[in-house]
């Protein structure tokens, strides 16, 4: 029964819509309303009526006769259902979670090529170990892991040496099967992967003893893997083109190395700045003095004022970790702790108790604590 609605309204375009337009909101109705996904009583006659608007519009023809004098100007052009003017199996195809379908009234082309098309390999994983020096400067590292190879034996065949794969009889080598369907269109050809060759097109009779017929073995792969300056734990390295073989001589996957940086004994690292605790004894932080102290480029100067506080932070510019992209490098920031002694000579403890007597026994609240200095003096 021919629908009285308009055909652009029930496609749900405007008049403007074109071709690619039309055929999208066809394929999305389509899939909504087919009577084989959609089992309520009017999904039918609702096909039908999209069916019947959509081959109308996307002819030329017809829809510059319909937008000139409505359904009369097409009703003697067989706007019916003439589904050869359509080639459905491209638009209904991906309806059917079974397969696919090759035709579709005799139209329409195999999709064997799509089951054996060129798939790219799987991407791997794995984890590098690094110094933290090595994390700073970067370091070509060794790395091992495992993926799967080409069969040294049957060379990737996955045939006894011998012995070649021979032709499926049971899908003649197409790699399909087709099982003619009825619908409500007609004969639709349903195309479905080959269950004896699993789509291949070729069964082997006499399986690789060493890879059993995959054609493919494991084996543990060497590779240096060059890590650069200012990586960090959690850091992702991707080496194109080394992960698992793609199919059908597709491109091989790539291999994701995760960096993970070992603690350093004395050095502690904030983003790009190193942080280094160093203790210094209260003569040292009354009078002043000049100390050596360890970077990771060596040994530097520092000169320590007289009076310094505990928690006083010293900046070392230009000597933290390189920056990962970019020029330049980070800060070395020195946080000096006034060790307080716990054991003393007899000589000290009377240097000691003659400097308390003029120091006096007077006590000052703090308005901040040492820790809070500490942080505003690390952050600027």
């Amino acid at each position: 029964m021919a629908s009285e609605r308009d055909y652009y309204e029930i496609l749900g375009v405007n008049k403007n819509a074109d071709a690619d337009q039309l055929k999208n909101a066809f394929r999305n109705l389509a899939r909504k309303y087919h009577p084989d996904i959609n089992k309520e009583p009017d999904a039918e006659e609702k096909f039908k009526e999209i069916n019947e608007a959509y081959q109308v519009l996307s002819d030329p023809d017809k829809r510059a006769a319909y937008d000139r004098y409505g359904k009369a100007g097409v009703s003697g052009m067989g706007n019916g259902f003439d589904y050869s003017a359509v080639d459905l199996s491209d638009i209904l195809g991906d309806l059917f979670g079974f397969g696919g379908f090759s035709g579709f009234g005799g139209f329409g082309g195999s999709r064997s090529h799509q089951r054996n098309s060129p798939r790219r390999g799987a991407d791997l994983q794995t984890t590098v170990t690094l110094q933290f020096e090595e994390a700073c400067f970067g370091a070509d590292k060794e790395i091992l892991f495992s993926r799967d190879e080409k069969c040294t034996r049957c060379h990737g065949t996955g045939a006894e040496p011998g012995t070649n794969p021979q032709r499926c009889s049971s899908c003649n080598g197409t790699g399909e099967i087709k099982t003619n369907r009825q619908t409500m269109f007609g004969s639709m050809v349903q195309v479905s992967a080959c269950p004896t060759c699993g789509g291949k097109g070729e069964t082997i009779a006499t399986p690789c003893t060493q890879c059993h017929g995959r054609g493919l073995e494991r084996k543990t792969v060497k590779k240096v893997v060059t890590v650069p300056a200012g990586v960090d734990t959690g850091t992702r390295i991707r080496l194109s083109g080394e992960g698992q073989p793609g199919e059908n001589n597709g491109p091989n996957g790539d291999l994701y190395v995760d960096v993970r940086v070992n603690p350093h004994k004395y050095f502690r690292r904030h983003d790009f700045d190193i942080q280094l605790d160093l203790n210094i004894n209260i003569a040292q932080a009354s009078l002043g003095d000049d100390i050596t102290v360890p970077t990771i480029d060596g040994t530097e100067k520092l000169k320590i004022p007289a009076g310094t506080q505990p928690g006083k932070v010293f900046t070392l510019r230009g000597k933290g970790v390189p920056y990962l992209r970019g020029n330049g490098r980070g800060d070395q920031k020195i946080i000096l702790n006034v060790v307080v002694p716990t054991s003393l000579t007899a000589e000290q403890r009377d240097l000691l108790e003659q400097l308390s007597t003029t120091l006096g026994t007077e006590v000052t609240p703090q308005d901040k604590s040492f820790w809070d200095r500490i942080k505003e003096a690390i952050n600027g």
